[in-house]
């Protein structure tokens, strides 16, 4: 090919995988070459698979080549954020206190990317156990922003963010329990979609809060998102959140375009945007009017009040997830990761229930506003990423994120690229549909993107700063 195969989208690589002008082979050597040449900057990886992609990689070859074609995954690499268990190989939350575990049995959606005939090149960064921000005092380092090392990438789904941006992998895994995979998604400039509350199984995947993970993918587009989504979706019967609800083919339902939905913009969420965020939302929310949908102004509740239902929610069932091992070996966690949890010992009974008394009403609310609109926009973050050492990673931090009300609420939310600022890092729009509607969220998010430059544009890393590590 003419075309450097780690460069491809996923959607191309599926598309020369299966015609049989790209052998899974060929991607993966791609892919080896890009991760020797851009993870030792990054520090994406915690833990390369490199055997196990090759024999992935080589049965994927085999089956295309007689004739077995299962999908447009099959032979594609991907990663795992490493919070997910992958049966017989290390899985360690970027933590201490698993570093030496290594699961009997894969998460579900590990088991769904291998019968896809996807290959598995490893596990990828993560803050603590999804929680806390980037640290130094842990067995890994954080992982760096593409667009500009000295910058966030996003969290918790760090280095799947990274990976993605830097054209390692076209797909990665992450979760999202208060933006994990929107926010890395929007500092990174790729895209990564949120699916319904339900809507992928997240059996054998490290619990944050019970009741607000979700599990889906980044990738470098939305028509990547969609076909990798058609993978993971799903009833799971073993996992008590999972929606017993059919699949649609989200590929197919990317036609369309925009062309007579009615948008609802969410202004007060982008309170306090930077001058260049902005401009990108009302920019692309330009585009789109262009492209044929209506947009008015929608107003939900206060940012405010998503954010203290989320608190109260995430630190009592964070706190009971790691209660025990808080109270017996605290000085294992980094220090964020273990003064952010034990917040969650001082919620009360009462302001859990409070919490989830006000979430219902939050969810009606948006409930509401998606009865007289097709779609939600919003800014998925307030500026571009911020520096390392500038990420807030106090205690109680002086905002949560503003992509947690899409968690206290279960709507499907995705975050694509919207342009670049002054300083050329990414900024980021989001879409929220009514539940189990990501055909819905993933056809704007396509049509927008196919209007606009912006997936042409990747990152470069100096060399000098490669042969610096």
């Amino acid at each position: 090919m003419n075309v450097d195969p780690a460069s491809l989208t996923l959607a191309g690589a599926a598309r020369a995988l299966q015609a049989r002008t790209l052998s899974p082979v060929e991607l993966l050597e791609a892919s080896l070459e890009r991760i020797r040449a851009w993870n030792p900057s990054l520090d994406a990886f915690v833990l390369l698979t490199e055997a196990r992609a090759r024999e992935d990689a080589e049965r994927a070859h085999r089956e295309i080549a007689s004739g077995q074609y299962r999908g447009p995954l099959h032979g594609v690499p991907y990663g795992l954020k490493d919070i997910i268990d992958t049966a017989g190989i290390r899985t360690t939350c970027h933590s201490r206190l698993l570093l030496e575990n290594v699961p009997a049995t894969d998460a579900h959606v590990a088991t769904l990317l291998h019968q896809a005939g996807g290959v598995l090149m490893g596990k990828l960064a993560t803050h603590e156990f999804a929680t806390g921000g980037p640290a130094f005092d842990l067995p890994f380092p954080p992982a760096r922003n593409p667009w500009d090392r000295s910058c966030f990438t996003g969290g918790s789904s760090s280095g799947s963010g990274a990976a993605i941006a830097s054209g390692m992998l076209p797909l990665a895994l992450g979760t999202d329990t208060g933006g994990s995979i929107r926010l890395p998604a929007a500092y990174c400039g790729v895209a990564g979609i949120k699916p319904t509350y339900g809507r992928v199984s997240r059996r054998g995947v490290a619990p944050l809060s019970f009741s607000l993970d979700h599990i889906g993918p980044l990738c470098w587009t939305v028509e990547d998102c969609a076909l990798s989504l058609g993978v993971l979706a799903g009833f799971d019967a073993a996992d008590h959140g999972s929606a017993d609800l059919p699949v649609p083919n989200y590929a197919a339902a990317l036609a369309g375009g925009v062309s007579g939905m009615t948008i609802g913009y969410v202004r007060n969420f982008s309170d306090g945007a930077s001058e260049d965020m902005a401009a990108g939302i009302d920019a692309a929310l330009n585009e789109l009017s262009r492209l044929g949908a209506r947009v008015v102004e929608v107003e939900l509740p206060p940012m405010s009040l998503f954010q203290a239902a989320y608190r109260a929610i995430c630190g009592a069932e964070g706190f009971a997830v790691h209660a025990h091992d808080l109270r017996t070996r605290p000085h294992l966690y980094a220090r964020v990761t273990r003064e952010r949890l034990m917040v969650g010992a001082f919620v009360t009974g009462e302001d859990y229930v409070q919490g989830q008394r006000v979430r219902r009403e939050l969810t009606a609310s948006v409930d509401r506003a998606l009865q007289s609109v097709d779609l939600l926009a919003a800014a998925t973050i307030l500026a571009p990423a911020p520096r390392l050492e500038d990420v807030d990673t106090s205690p109680l931090r002086r905002a949560a994120p503003i992509t947690v009300p899409f968690n206290i609420t279960g709507h499907p939310a995705l975050s694509l690229c919207c342009g670049y600022g002054k300083g050329g890092l990414p900024l980021a729009l989001q879409l929220v549909g009514r539940p189990f509607d990501e055909s819905r969220v993933l056809r704007a998010g396509h049509a927008y993107e196919r209007a606009t430059q912006w997936r042409e544009q990747r990152p470069v890393i100096a060399p000098q700063a490669v042969a610096a590590q």
